[in-house]
């Protein structure tokens, strides 16, 4: 009788070959003109190809909408794509510019990297990818610790429902909201907006109407949970803050000077 020794069912987790793409445009509702705003002499969204750039994991890119933002990419050296300004969302940008970065699909996995994360440490950029070690999942994104009740009860914070087993980094999202979930004691995760999807992954999503659930929480998250897609988080200890006012605007300037 033939015994089979477990070490020949294990196999070597898939070789990922992803791509960052950094989704920017000009219109920015509470901070217009964010991507060229300039922090230690240098406009944002170049400090945005720096972060991604150090992070080592693939190409990057820049998906603009305005074409101020290609100027100031190229002229950093970096690869920008002009895209449709009328595209409803960063993740239509995303999609948009790969159709042009990489018509024949050799990178399997994109990295969506919001453009106000100046201060972004590089190492989520490697971690954010990890959960699509695992076939099973769709898309992987970030999530840090709610350090008190203020953030819980904060909109602007969105809220991952997920739980991690002791020792564990990676946990299924079950939903996102901006009420503080979970109910009852325990921790409770701040979703970071920053995403790396499977090609198919981003394909099927851009294809998809906005979800009903995504249209009441004003998240587009939901629109893939919705459609039954597997996302993953990662936790971090601490996040990047995102530059979405002049005080935030300030406080990545001293942070960076």
């Amino acid at each position: 009788m033939h015994f089979e020794h477990p070490a020949s069912r294990y196999q070597e987790p898939p070789l990922l070959n992803p791509i960052v793409v950094i989704p920017a445009r000009m219109a920015a509702t509470r901070l217009p003109g964010k991507p060229l705003a300039d922090i230690a002499g240098k406009p944002m969204i170049v400090h945005m190809l720096d972060r991604a750039r150090e992070a080592g994991i693939g190409p990057v890119a820049v998906a603009c909408g305005d074409p101020e933002i290609a100027a100031a990419v190229r002229a950093a050296g970096g690869t920008a794509v002009l895209t449709d300004p009328a595209l409803p969302s960063g993740s239509d940008r995303v999609h948009a510019a790969l159709a042009a970065l990489d018509p024949d699909g050799r990178h399997d996995v994109v990295v969506n990297l919001q453009g106000d994360f100046p201060t972004m440490d590089p190492g989520g950029l490697r971690l954010v990818i990890t959960p699509l070690q695992d076939p099973a999942i769709d898309i992987g994104t970030l999530v840090v610790p709610i350090r008190d009740d203020t953030e819980a009860n904060t909109a602007s914070f969105v809220k991952a429902a997920c739980a991690f087993a002791d020792g564990q980094t990676i946990a299924p999202a079950l939903y996102f909201s901006r009420q503080p979930i979970p109910w009852g004691s325990g921790p409770r995760w701040h979703h970071v907006g920053i995403y790396a999807y499977r090609r198919a992954a981003l394909d099927r999503f851009v294809s998809l109407p906005p979800s009903p659930l995504e249209r009441r929480e004003s998240l587009e998250q939901l629109r893939a949970l919705e459609d039954g897609m597997r996302i993953a988080c990662v936790r971090m200890e601490h996040g990047p803050f995102g530059v979405d006012t002049p005080e935030d605007l300030e406080r990545a300037r001293a942070l960076l000077a």
